[in-house]
Order: structure tokens, then sequence, then C-alpha cells
């Protein structure tokens, strides 16, 4: 699914919620939804079952924590939150390395690309949030490939 059909199919509901103006929240949303796919792959093959749920769990954790974040008040309740996020997008990024034999490397490549511009958002934001300079780069997840390639 190409990002332009999924945003698309997405309810009126969902994209009048002022999160959805967040292109961090989106992609986030966008790497749940096509996760799926994968994850059914992972789980037919018992020797990548538990890559499977790890997966399943740390990208839905994504879009889970930026929308806790969203809703807190202080920038340092924020910020929790949008560091679980980023900690689960680099843990799915992970969970998608263990996954390449099975998955392949273009669509491992494509994923990985996907949050790593998650993770590059995440960490220009946190700053912001935060007060504090970070000591990581978001130059670092610079995205290789489009997204919304279809895959």
């Amino acid at each position: 699914m190409k990002y332009s059909e999924w945003e698309t199919s997405v309810p009126q509901h969902t994209r009048e919620d002022p999160i959805w103006r967040w292109t961090v929240y989106r992609l986030a949303r966008f790497a749940g939804a096509i996760a799926w796919a994968d994850v059914s792959k992972l789980n037919k093959d018992r020797r990548t079952q538990r890559v499977a749920d790890q997966l399943y769990r740390s990208i839905g954790s994504i879009a889970v924590n930026l929308s806790e974040g969203y809703s807190r008040s202080s920038g340092a309740d924020r910020s929790r939150f949008f560091e679980y996020a980023l900690g689960s997008a680099r843990e799915a990024r992970e969970w998608y390395y263990l996954g390449e034999p099975l998955l392949g490397d273009e669509v491992v490549t494509h994923r990985v690309d996907i949050l790593n511009q998650i993770i590059r958002l995440l960490v220009t934001m946190l700053p912001d949030q935060r007060k504090l300079q970070l000591k990581e780069d978001p130059a670092l997840y610079n995205p290789t490939i489009d997204p919304s390639t279809n895959f």
C-alpha cells in the first residue's frame, strides 16, 4: 500500500483530530498499517513468531505514545511519552532487521526508512519539549527511499 492511498482511506473523523496535523503521527499510523502484512508473514513461521509479536507491540506503541504525549500539558510530560515513542521506533527497526531473512531486504529497507523518518522527527521535536539539546544529530536518519513506494 502506498502512503497516499492509505492516507485517503483514513476516516474523516480521524483526519479532523488535531494530532493528525503531525507528520510524525501520520507516519507512525502508516507504519502500523503496513506492518500488518509483515507481522502476518513473520507469524506463519514458528521460528519468527516471537519477532512478529515484538514487532507488532513496538510498531503499535509509537502512535500510542505520540497520542498520549500530545494530550499532556507540560513539556516534561510530553517529552517522556515522545521518548517512549522514540524508543519504540528504534525497537521496531531492530525487529525488522531480525525479520529480514523472511521479509526480504527491499521490504525491510522500506520499513526502516519510514521508522528512520519517525526517529528523525522525534529527535528534532524532543529538545523543544525538554528545552535541552540532544546528543544525537537528526541528520543521521535521512530517508534513503520514498516511503510511498509500494511493497
